[in-house]
């Protein structure tokens, strides 16, 4: 973060306290004390940054011109002092014009930093989840993929119902209908005008609703219009768009046992494992699925912990549309969740600004195109954020950028077989384009 600070001021104000000259002591003393309280003055005309920075930059000065104001005048500094307190000291002055303005300009740089790394003090992590062993090949009966995972076997597979919340996602909405077009009945799309903070935005599936031809007969396709209520949270319209979904998904001919993928357009739940819960009898009645968690694209594995991801069997007048822990119950490797996975850099901009979390851009340099680009390819943190983790021993594990991945195995069918449309999600492809 560079801040520019307007030194002129500084040192004209500061030399200005200090050179005084008069015929008579106490005259000079007051006059002395006068300036310095202008010099102060000066310095409170500030925000707190602005303030600490111009104290710092006080004291830099401070510690450059006194020499030379001591040796030329020393005999008219003694009498200076009477203008001090008389039990003021060195150190005190340190603190003041040193310490103190450090240590406000470390807390309004890093002060998010030290509160993440203090999580585990403040904040228990919660409760584990049953994982429940993952058993697939494609060699294997579905009778036995059921039977391996306790379950039995249905003579006719459930229907499947795909809801989704759309925002600007078009090549991971392509990868997720693609993967899941053999295995669902019905995919629900709602797309509103408004992003989660209230800036307006296209609907851009529906200006690009030609390139899903393919799900057309199977699509319920619906709009909301934003709330854009200026300086409310963010989580509040979030919450107003997946209750119109929900709305949405009644409308869709949805029925009690069907099975319905609650999930945000990039958890992208495998074929696999949608086909064994649709042909499978007695699973769950809610279950989570834990996706392999990448950042930006399948070069970047930050763990196996994404969880948000579900699925129901529906119960009419019981089952809601959420985006949150709603059971223990959670299926192993069951897909991918590709967070930030963009073509373009001003898809990672206008993505920072329009999502709930529109907190962590502190800084506008976060939204510089460069500065992007460069955290891609080093698979760092968009906010320079530490790990979200509840232990000391998780935080340092995860510190600094992530490790790059040169594995593309048990990937997306549709992204391997069209690899040079989506050539920038594969390992060995960080550079985005300037669209």
């Amino acid at each position: 973060m560079i801040i520019n600070v307007n030194w002129s001021p500084l040192r004209d104000a500061m030399l200005e306290a200090l050179d005084y000259d008069s015929k008579k002591s106490d005259d000079s003393c007051d006059e002395y004390c006068t300036r310095v309280m202008i010099l102060f003055s000066f310095l409170l005309r500030s925000s707190l940054l602005e303030f600490a920075v111009r104290i710092w930059c006080f004291s830099i000065l401070f510690a450059l011109i006194f020499p030379r104001i001591f040796v030329s005048r020393a005999i008219r500094t003694m009498s200076k002092l009477r203008c001090f307190p008389r039990d003021s000291n060195f150190g005190a002055v340190v603190l003041l014009f040193l310490v103190v303005p450090t240590f406000v300009v470390g807390i309004y740089l890093h002060g998010q930093k030290i509160t993440y790394f203090l999580r585990p003090l403040w904040e228990s992590p919660p409760r584990p989840f049953k994982d429940i062993p993952h058993y697939y090949d494609e060699n294997v009966s579905m009778e036995n993929l059921c039977k391996l995972h306790g379950w039995g076997v249905r003579d006719v597979p459930r229907r499947v119902f795909d809801a989704v919340l759309f925002s600007n996602e078009l090549d991971i909405l392509a990868i997720r209908w693609h993967e899941l077009y053999p295995y669902v009945s019905e995919f629900v799309l709602l797309e509103s005008n408004s992003t989660f903070t209230g800036l307006q935005k296209p609907f851009f599936f529906a200006e690009n609703r030609d390139q899903f031809e393919f799900v057309e007969p199977r699509l319920n396709y619906g709009t909301v219009g934003g709330r854009f209520v200026k300086g409310e949270n963010p989580f509040v319209e979030e919450s107003y768009q997946r209750v119109a979904l929900d709305h949405l998904i009644r409308t869709s001919g949805i029925g009690d046992d069907d099975l319905l993928i609650m999930s945000d357009v990039d958890e992208i739940p495998s074929g696999h494992t949608i086909n064994l819960l649709r042909w499978c009898d007695d699973i769950p009645e809610k279950l989570h699925l834990r996706l392999r968690n990448y950042l930006y694209s399948f070069e970047f594995l930050l763990d196996n912990k994404s969880w948000r991801a579900s699925v129901h069997r529906y119960r009419a007048g019981k089952t809601r549309y959420a985006h949150y822990r709603q059971t223990d119950d959670i299926l192993s490797d069951s897909g991918w969740h590709c967070s930030f996975c963009f073509r373009y850099i001003s898809e990672f901009v206008f993505k920072m600004k329009a999502y709930s979390h529109v907190d962590r851009v502190r800084f506008a340099y976060y939204l510089n195109p460069s500065r992007i680009q460069d955290v891609i390819c080093r698979g760092a943190d968009l906010y320079d954020m530490l790990p979200e983790e509840y232990t000391f021993k998780e935080i340092v594990g995860k510190l600094g950028p992530i490790p790059h991945t040169y594995s593309a195995v048990h990937l997306p069918a549709y992204l391997l077989q069209n690899f040079d449309k989506y050539k920038y999600l594969l390992p060995g492809n960080c550079k985005r384009e300037h669209g």
